[in-house]
C-alpha cells in the first residue's frame, strides 16, 4: 500500500508529464496558424488552429493543476485565452468584413 506522501508525488509526476505532451502540441498549432496568416490567408484555416490551440492551453493548465491537486477553474483559464482570441480577431477581421 502506498502513502500518502507517495501518491502525491506520482500524481504530480504524471500531471508535469501530462502538460509536456501537450507543450508540442501547442507549438504546432503556433506554427500552423502563422502559416495560415502568412503564406496563403486561410480564415478557416486560423480558425481551426485556434480551437485547437485554446483546447490544448485549457489541458495544459488543467493538467498541471491536476498534478498539483487543485481544482480547474475554467472561467479563469478562459479569460486569459482572451488577449489571443482578440488580437486574431483583429488580424482576421478584414478579410471577414471585405
Amino acid at each position: 500500500m502506498q502513502d500518502g506522501a507517495t501518491q502525491e508525488r506520482f500524481r504530480a509526476l504524471v500531471g508535469v508529464v501530462a502538460a509536456s505532451a501537450l507543450a508540442y502540441p501547442l507549438v504546432l498549432c503556433a506554427v500552423q496558424i502563422g502559416l495560415a496568416q502568412l503564406l496563403r490567408v486561410d480564415v478557416g484555416a486560423v480558425v481551426l488552429w485556434l480551437l485547437a490551440a485554446v483546447a490544448c492551453s485549457v489541458a495544459l493548465v488543467g493538467a498541471v493543476r491536476w498534478g498539483a491537486a487543485r481544482r480547474v477553474r475554467s472561467p479563469w483559464l478562459l479569460l486569459g485565452v482572451l488577449p489571443p482570441l482578440v488580437y486574431e480577431l483583429w488580424l482576421v477581421w478584414p478579410l471577414l468584413t471585405g
